[in-house]
C-alpha cells in the first residue's frame, strides 16, 4: 500500500510542469506577430523593467516587425535590442504619416536607447507683438503662444532674440515695457531718450500714428521690407523739404538701423523667405548638425546639436530622424534645405505637409545660392565638431589625471560634487552637480531642499539628509540592476572634518566602490593652496598650475554657484508666499483676485464675510471659504 501511494506520489510530481521564464527575444516578437495587422502605425519594443528600448513605424507593421525574426541579417546593435525585448506594444494609425509624427514624438518624450536621439531641452525665444491694445507691446516671449499675441520666430538663441528685439525698436520706436509698467508712468523713461521708443505711456504719441508704426513692424517681420524702405525715404525727403529737419533726422536714423539689421545677418539670401537649413558634418564617429532659422528673409541665428546614434547609422538616416523629431513641437517653415538626399523625404513631405496645413518643401540643392547657404551651415557643422572633439580630448586628460592623482583604475566616468547654502539655517538647500567625459552633466543635477530637524547652520547634518536621500535611492535603483547613476567620485568642500563625517555616513549607508575626496582652502582660503583629503593617505597638495588642480577648483566651484542660486531661488519663492496659499481650492489665479481687490494678504484676513462677498469677481463660495479659513469658529450655518 505504502510503495502504491509513493509511485502515484512520482507519478504527480513528474505531471506537474516546471514554471518556465518568460518569454524573451524573437520569441516575442513571434508571439506578438500573430495579432499584428498590416495596417500603417508605432511598435515599440520594451525590456523586462518596461523601459522602452526602441520605437519604430511602418507602412505595414506586420511586414516591418517580421524582418525582427531575422536575427542573422540584422546588424549587431538590433541583435542586441531583440534579444533585450520582453514586450511588444503597436498603435495603428490612418496613414504613414501620420505614424512618422507619432513616431517622432514618442521617441522625444521616451528617448529608448536603440534609437537616433535629438539632444534638445531647450525651449525656443520668439518675438511677441500683443494685440488687441491701444498701444502694443514687442517683446521676447518663450513658452506656449500666448492669446491675443502674434508670434515671429523661432530665434536659435536669447541673443539673436535680443539683438532683433534692440534693432526693432530702433527702428518702429514700439514699447517693450510690461503692462503694469506702462499704466503707472507718468514721463518718459530712458529708452525714449534714446530713441528706443516713442513715449505712448505719456501720449508723446497718438494712437493712430502709433498704430501705423505697429503695421510697418508686422510687415517687416512678414518679410515685406523692400516697400518699408520706400515709404521711410519718402516721408524723409517730404519732411526735408518740409524744412522739418528734426523729423527727418528721426526717419534718417530709422533707415539706417534697417539697415544695419540687413547687414547684421551672415545668412541672408534673397531666394530664401521662410526656411530652416540643416547642415550636417561627421567625424571621429560623431556627428554635429547646424541648423540655420531663416524668416522674413533674415536670419534669426543658428544653433549646434550632437545627436546621440550608433556607429553603424548612415548620416542621411540620422539627419532624416533628427529633422522628423526636431519639428515634433515646433511649426514647420516652408522649405527646409539639407545636404543628404533623404531616402524618406516624400513621406516627410506629406507628414510636414499634414502638419502644417500648408505646402512644405525638402531641398537638397546643388547650385546657385541655396547651395552656399547649405555649404555654410555645413562649414559650422565641421567646425562646431572639431571644438567638441577638442574639449572632449582635453576632458579626457583631465580624467586620466583624476585618476593618477588619487589612484584609481580608470578615468572616472561619473563625479558627483556636493554643497550647502542657507542663512542661520533658513531656507536651507543642499545640492548635487556632476562632471564627466562630456563636461558638466547639467541634466543630472539635483537639489535637495533640507526637511530637518535640524539645528540652524549644522552642515555636517545637512550633508547627512542630502546623502541618505542620494544614496538611499541609488541602492534602490543597483539593487534592481540599474548602475548607470553610479558615481566613481565624490567631492566634497571640506576639510578633515568634513571628510570624517561622510565617510562615516557612506559606511553606515554601505556604499562602497566610490572614492570619496575632500577639498578645503589654505590657512588663507587661498584658490591654489587646496588641500585634499582621501582615504589611505595623507592629505596633500597639488601644483599651482597643475591642470587637474584647475578642474578640481572648478568642479568645486560650479557646486557652490549651483547651491548659491538655488538659495536664492527658494529664498524668493518663499518672500512672495501668504497666508492665503495655505486655503484649499486657492490657486495663483484667485489669489492674484484678491490681492488685486483687497491690496494685501492681512486687507483679506481682516474683512468681513459682507466685504468678501461684495468684492468684484468672488463668489459667495470663494469668499465663505477664505472667511471661514481665517475664522476657524465660524460655521456658514
Amino acid at each position: 500500500m505504502t510503495a502504491q501511494n509513493s509511485s502515484q506520489d512520482n507519478t504527480a510530481a513528474q505531471a506537474t510542469p516546471l514554471p518556465q521564464p518568460p518569454a524573451k527575444g524573437v520569441e516575442v516578437i513571434r508571439l506578438a506577430l500573430r495579432t499584428m495587422p498590416f495596417s500603417p502605425g508605432v511598435y515599440r519594443m520594451l525590456g523586462s523593467k518596461g523601459e522602452v528600448l526602441y520605437v519604430g513605424k511602418a507602412l505595414s507593421l506586420k511586414k516591418r516587425v517580421t524582418s525582427y525574426t531575422q536575427v542573422a541579417r540584422l546588424p549587431e546593435r538590433l541583435r542586441r535590442m531583440v534579444s533585450e525585448t520582453a514586450t511588444m506594444e503597436i498603435v495603428t494609425t490612418h496613414t504613414e504619416a501620420e505614424a512618422l509624427l507619432l513616431e517622432a514624438n514618442y521617441i522625444k518624450r521616451m528617448k529608448p536607447r536603440f534609437n537616433i536621439l535629438l539632444r534638445d531641452d531647450k525651449s525656443y525665444p520668439w518675438l511677441m507683438l500683443t494685440d488687441g491694445q491701444a498701444f502694443p507691446q514687442i517683446a521676447k516671449h518663450r513658452g506656449k503662444a500666448v492669446k491675443g499675441a502674434s508670434l515671429w520666430g523661432p530665434f536659435a538663441s536669447a541673443w539673436a532674440v535680443n539683438q532683433t528685439l534692440n534693432l526693432i525698436q530702433r527702428v518702429f520706436l514700439l514699447r517693450s515695457c510690461a503692462d503694469s509698467v506702462f499704466n503707472s508712468r507718468s514721463r518718459p523713461c530712458l529708452l525714449f531718450q534714446i530713441k528706443r521708443c516713442s513715449a505712448p505711456c505719456v501720449e508723446r504719441i497718438d494712437q493712430q500714428a502709433y498704430g501705423q508704426l505697429v503695421e510697418q513692424a508686422r510687415d517687416f517681420l512678414s518679410g515685406k521690407d523692400s516697400a518699408l524702405r520706400d515709404t521711410l525715404g519718402a516721408d524723409m525727403n517730404r519732411a526735408a523739404e518740409e524744412m522739418d529737419f528734426e523729423r527727418a533726422a528721426v526717419l534718417r536714423d530709422r533707415i539706417r538701423a534697417l539697415a544695419q539689421m540687413q547687414d547684421s545677418n551672415v545668412i541672408n539670401p534673397a531666394s530664401l523667405q521662410d526656411a530652416d537649413v540643416f547642415g550636417l558634418w561627421q567625424e571621429a564617429g560623431q556627428t554635429c548638425i547646424q541648423v540655420f532659422f531663416v524668416r522674413g528673409g533674415r536670419n534669426n541665428g543658428s544653433r549646434s546639436f550632437f545627436p546621440a546614434h550608433a556607429q553603424d547609422e548612415a548620416a542621411a538616416d540620422i539627419l532624416s530622424a533628427f529633422i522628423t523629431q526636431f519639428y515634433d513641437d515646433k511649426p514647420c517653415p516652408a522649405q527646409i534645405l539639407v545636404n543628404h538626399t533623404l531616402a524618406e523625404s516624400p513621406l516627410m513631405i506629406e507628414a510636414f505637409t499634414l502638419r502644417r496645413g500648408k505646402k512644405v518643401e525638402i531641398l537638397n540643392p546643388q547650385r546657385g545660392e541655396k547651395k552656399q547657404v547649405v555649404d555654410h551651415a555645413v562649414t559650422n557643422a565641421r567646425d562646431a565638431l572639431n571644438r567638441r572633439l577638442a574639449e572632449t580630448a582635453g576632458q579626457a586628460k583631465l580624467l586620466k589625471g583624476v585618476a593618477e592623482v588619487f589612484g584609481l583604475d580608470a578615468p572616472p566616468e561619473r563625479i558627483e560634487v556636493y554643497d550647502n547654502s542657507h542663512i542661520q539655517g533658513a531656507h536651507a538647500y543642499g545640492v548635487m552637480i556632476v562632471g564627466g567625459p562630456e563636461g558638466f552633466n547639467r541634466k543630472a543635477y539635483r537639489k535637495f531642499r533640507i526637511k530637518g530637524p535640524i539645528t540652524p547652520g549644522d552642515d555636517f547634518a545637512m550633508m547627512r539628509e542630502v546623502l541618505e536621500r542620494r544614496f538611499g535611492r541609488a541602492l534602490r535603483e543597483a539593487d534592481e540592476g540599474d548602475t548607470s547613476n553610479w558615481p566613481d567620485v565624490l567631492l566634497i568642500d571640506g576639510g578633515a572634518g568634513q571628510y570624517s563625517a561622510v565617510r562615516a555616513v557612506l559606511d553606515e549607508l554601505g556604499v562602497s566602490g566610490v572614492k570619496l575626496v575632500g577639498i578645503a582652502k589654505g590657512p588663507d582660503r587661498d584658490a591654489g593652496r587646496e588641500w585634499f583629503y582621501t582615504d589611505h593617505k595623507e592629505p596633500f597638495q597639488l601644483a599651482l598650475r597643475d591642470p587637474v588642480l584647475y578642474y578640481l577648483q572648478r568642479l568645486r566651484d560650479e557646486a557652490h554657484r549651483f547651491a548659491i542660486t538655488t538659495h536664492r531661488s527658494g529664498r524668493s519663492k518663499a518672500l512672495v508666499t501668504s497666508e492665503l496659499d495655505d486655503i484649499p481650492g486657492i490657486g495663483p489665479a484667485r489669489k492674484k483676485m484678491l490681492l488685486n481687490t483687497f491690496g494685501s494678504a492681512r486687507a483679506v484676513k481682516q474683512a468681513g464675510l459682507e466685504a468678501l462677498e461684495a468684492a468684484q469677481g468672488v463668489s459667495r463660495e470663494l469668499a465663505r471659504a477664505v472667511y471661514g479659513h481665517f475664522h476657524p469658529g465660524w460655521s456658514p450655518d
